[in-house]
């Protein structure tokens, strides 16, 4: 018997098991959105920066890339943890794969580089996994606050 074991035993631990990390019913795409809007914004506000070569404006650039890189690595866990923990019901599994492929593949081009066609074509390939999702609920997506939130 270990130390642990004869813990558990001793304040009556049972030992617990679920099929996903997360609790049921909370799975939502649009975590992986708003990473991905963050990622289109800071590439907006790279192409925007005036490069004067100072000091602060290599500051500036460099933490715009901290927040861009952070944020296309974010989109990227969530929608693993979507892809491989929700079930996907009435829906086909080679097309939802095909999809996560391709927004994977995305979130790494934003990575790699500064492209705002990367960025457009992430937000719109999460916004195509989210169409998927809520239909398998029986609820027709919408994201009625997209712009405001990205705003300008």
């Amino acid at each position: 018997m270990t130390i642990t074991s004869a813990f558990a035993r001793l304040i009556g631990a049972r030992e617990a098991s679920a099929h996903c990390d997360i609790p049921c019913g909370i799975y939502d795409p649009i975590s992986a959105k708003i990473a991905a809007q963050t990622v289109q914004k800071m590439v907006l506000r790279i192409e925007s920066l005036d490069y004067a070569g100072n000091a602060d404006t290599a500051n500036t650039l460099a933490r715009y890339i901290t927040v861009k890189e952070e944020h296309a690595e974010l989109c990227k866990h969530e929608l693993r943890v979507l892809w491989a923990d929700y079930t996907w019901p009435g829906t086909d599994a080679n097309d939802i794969a095909a999809k996560f492929n391709a927004a994977l593949k995305l979130s790494s081009q934003c990575k790699q580089s500064v492209s705002m066609e990367s960025a457009e074509a992430l937000v719109a390939a999460i916004d195509d996994i989210a169409t998927v999702f809520w239909s398998t609920k029986g609820v027709e997506y919408s994201d009625p606050n997209a712009a405001v939130r990205y705003g300008t």
